[in-house]
């Protein structure tokens, strides 16, 4: 622990956690062994961080976060699992993320740029990727996959082993039991496809031939009444000529609890 860092008297910072000098952490909060935090982030009060857990730089830890706790399973036998952070993330109020288990690689990952509002859950073994929002109350069960730039609306719910794929948008109060691929928009309970995330699609670069494109692969998967593997086929030529549609095949192929139809 660096020696000018700016910790409030009232917090307890094990004597074993590794924080760059410049790190803040607020009042009451607890940063337990086996943690490292880089520089320019910042703990707010009442949170708590156990290890091992390690945290980037420029991430903003609001208060009453609980990051890095024994994951919520019942074949954990305190086994050393970890939780790896990235870079500028914001968890807000309330936010819970757990370490990983044996059952899986043993570690949580949560990327770079992602925004966790008030009240949200990261489970056991999940991967996060980048620039995420998650609006209040959503949740991801255990081992959930998550691509860049997805939207998960306010109390969505994603059950275990299911992949997000990139900017998928998840509306709120989903239950999403299977795979949702990439660009796909869904909501209900189940969750249900409802065309392709177009608007998200044209901020982060794609162009109108993208969307195009991306629309006959919805149709190929959704309107065309084939089978899923049909369908992949038939997507095969489109993705050797289309970023987006291979990247759409690519969430298809990686999938491990079959697609939201």
């Amino acid at each position: 622990m660096g020696s000018d860092s700016r910790i409030d008297p009232t917090a307890r910072v094990h004597e074993d956690a590794r924080l760059a000098e410049d790190v803040e952490v607020g009042a009451y909060s607890v940063i337990g062994a086996d943690v490292e935090i880089g520089s320019g982030t910042r703990v707010g009060p009442h949170a708590v961080v156990h290890g091992p857990t390690r945290i980037g730089r420029d991430n903003r830890i609001f208060q009453f976060v609980s990051l890095g706790e024994d994951p919520q399973h019942r074949g954990y036998q305190g086994e050393p699992t970890r939780l790896e952070i990235g870079d500028r993330n914001s968890f807000r109020e309330f936010c819970s993320v757990h370490r990983g288990t044996t059952l899986d690689e043993g570690v949580t990952r949560i990327g770079d740029d992602n925004l966790l509002m008030a009240y949200c859950h990261i489970a056991h073994d999940c991967v996060l990727g980048n620039g995420v929002t998650m609006a209040n109350g959503a949740s991801l069960a255990g081992h959930v996959r998550v691509g860049d730039h997805c939207i998960l609306g306010g109390f969505a719910l994603v059950y275990q082993f299911v992949h997000v794929g990139t900017l998928a948008f998840l509306g709120y109060g989903s239950g999403v039991s299977h795979s949702v691929p990439a660009f796909v928009r869904c909501s209900g309970y189940p969750a249900k496809p409802h065309g392709i995330n177009s608007v998200g699609m044209r901020r982060h670069g794609y162009d109108d031939s993208d969307v195009t494109a991306m629309k006959h692969a919805y149709r190929v998967l959704y309107r065309s009444k084939l089978r899923l593997e049909e369908a992949k086929a038939r997507l095969a030529d489109d993705a050797a000529g289309n970023a987006a549609v291979k990247e759409f095949l690519a969430s298809l192929e990686a999938s491990e609890r079959g697609v939201i139809r």
